[in-house]
């Protein structure tokens, strides 16, 4: 591929994710609109017309039409409760990002403290689309431990409330919370259970996640670690699917970026490997290993010409960690390693059977640092109270 035509797929790539980074930034509109629908035209006033958003809009109708089978009821600990959106104490938001916005909740009947997810049913249609396909990959994931647990879903006339098991923080504010590198102990048990995650997602479920990255993976006070986010996964037989660019470009590997036939995109799993193995030495070193980069163009443009990044040297690194992550950041996709590979290397098989306290390393760090600042956190807190329980 000449230079300028790189240049040229690069652009474009940076300008869809500015897009996409832009509607994820956009805060849906609290003051839910209860009027009723403006009368639509008649079919003879507008003539048949297949779009990307009318497919987008069916599927959005058929998800929904497989909730709303099942809604009206939350599973928790395995006892199933009636549930309304008035049984939904907000105790103010979480955050918001590219699947909607996500509040702390209690709910009433057993005051167990839950995160709920919320999707106005008029919104952006394409972010709804991933806040279904998010929820059609956790209610499949039941029985998978590293994977975020969903309690069921309450359908409105204006919302579908999904409700999801409350996790502590993600990687990525912790790393802003200690300012500094996460000890390998800790991530190597992190490797373990996002790898086995990935894996079952792939087997299971025939899913690749495609946006594998610290603020999707979730630890908790009982040590827990957990994968989420699984808004622009994609199924490994769905070839439209995997021509969308969506992720972040910071953790995008070298073939979805440049593809050898940008007509027929040819990734697999293995670009879930590259974006864990960036993940790890962002976490390791405490720094963003492409922190210089001010555009995403100059991102990319790094990750295909230059060498993949490593564990440092001389921060005390084991040998199986840099090993493992030099593994996951092959540059030629089709000699990086598949799960399975990496399941049998050494830095894996030590923290499958290592005793590591991450529940007490993540209370002490909770304890002992502030959370980072954020301006959405509990902005809308007197708003939320009243949107849930009226």
């Amino acid at each position: 591929m000449s230079m300028s035509s790189l240049e040229q797929r690069l652009s474009r790539i940076e300008e869809k994710l500015k897009q996409e980074n832009e509607e994820a930034r956009r805060r849906i509109d609290l003051n839910i609109d209860m009027s009723p629908q403006r009368s639509r035209p008649r079919p003879s006033e507008c003539p048949p017309v297949v779009t990307g958003e009318s497919v987008t809009g069916r599927i959005i109708d058929q998800k929904l039409q497989e909730i709303m089978k099942q809604t009206g009821y939350l599973k928790i600990d395995g006892q199933r409760y009636p549930a309304e959106v008035t049984d939904l104490i907000s105790e103010g938001e979480i955050g918001s990002g590219t699947c909607g916005q996500v509040f702390k909740v209690r709910f009433k009947k057993t005051g167990h403290v839950i995160a709920v997810k919320q999707m106005r049913r008029t919104g952006n249609k394409d972010e709804n689309k991933r806040i279904l396909m998010d929820l059609d990959v956790v209610l499949k994931s039941h029985d998978c431990p590293y994977i975020i647990q969903c309690y069921g879903a309450i359908v409105t006339s204006t919302d579908v409330f999904i409700a999801m098991e409350l996790m502590g923080t993600c990687a990525e504010k912790l790393k802003k919370r200690i300012q500094g590198p996460i000890p390998e102990r800790i991530l190597g048990k992190m490797t373990v259970a996002i790898v086995k995650a990935l894996l079952y997602l792939k087997e299971k479920h025939g899913v690749i996640h495609r946006d594998v990255k610290p603020s999707n993976i979730l630890l908790d006070a009982k040590g827990q670690i957990k994968l989420c986010d699984f808004g622009i996964s994609g199924r490994l037989v769905d070839s439209k699917a995997k021509t969308r660019s969506a992720g972040c470009a910071a953790y995008m590997a070298p073939e979805r970026i440049d593809p050898p036939d940008p007509t027929k995109p040819d990734y697999d799993i293995r670009a879930d490997v590259w974006s864990l193995g960036i993940s790890l030495v962002e976490l390791a070193t405490g720094q963003f290993p492409y922190k210089n980069c001010k555009t995403d163009f100059e991102v990319l443009t790094k990750v295909l010409q230059e060498d993949p990044p490593l564990l440092p040297l001389g921060m005390g690194f084991s040998l199986d960690f840099q090993s493992f992550v030099k593994d996951c950041l092959t540059k030629d996709h089709r000699k990086r390693p598949k799960y399975h590979q990496l399941l049998e290397h050494s830095f894996i098989r030590r923290y499958e059977v290592l005793d590591v306290d991450v529940a007490g390393w993540f209370q002490a760090v909770m304890d002992r640092t502030e959370s980072p600042r954020s301006s959405q956190c509990y902005s809308h807190q007197h708003q939320l109270h009243s949107l849930f329980s009226r």
